[in-house]
């Protein structure tokens, strides 16, 4: 049997869900947006990259709301999530330039949420060949970016443009 380590992965499963307090809503509360990967705030959303993400440049569009469904988030937190998701769509296509993306939203532990009670969506970079033989097999991924590096690129993206219907 092989083994591949990740010791940088401990602080987080050794602290997952022992707090009490929602990873969304506390990075949400603090002031410290680089440090929590952070890209953009607005009134009723916010964009953050995924701590563990499947591809460089897997972000998450998150309400400040804490609901655990659609139906309980209010309208405004919806229509801007999908506006910043357009948004969000719009500058990977530009700064990574995928041939393809993922939007999605897991909702309930059941379907595969890792934050189950807090709605966020998913939006994903995706290229050719980027689910090969160390997903598939390994069950490892490989990502070519470092999170800090991803974060000043799309950073930049978010704050080039002016408010546009958000």
């Amino acid at each position: 049997m092989d083994h591949l380590w990740s010791p940088w992965r401990y602080r987080y499963v050794s602290n997952a869900g022992t707090s009490g307090t929602c990873v969304f809503c506390a990075k949400a509360n603090e002031n410290r947006d680089e440090d929590n990967l952070i890209l953009y705030r607005d009134t009723h959303c916010f964009v953050v990259l995924n701590l563990f993400p499947y591809t460089t440049g897997h972000l998450m569009v998150v309400p400040y709301e804490h609901v655990a469904t659609l139906e309980d988030a209010s309208a405004d937190s919806l229509q801007q999530m999908f506006l910043l998701a357009a948004e969000a769509s719009r500058h990977l296509r530009a700064e990574y330039n995928p041939p393809g993306l993922n939007l999605g939203m897991n909702i309930g532990e059941c379907a595969g949420a890792g934050i189950a009670g807090h709605i966020h969506m998913h939006v994903l970079p995706r290229w050719p060949g980027d689910v090969n033989f160390m997903t598939a097999i390994g069950e490892t991924r490989v990502l070519p970016e470092d999170l800090a590096d991803t974060y000043k690129r799309l950073s930049r993206c978010f704050q080039r443009e002016e408010p546009s219907g958000r």
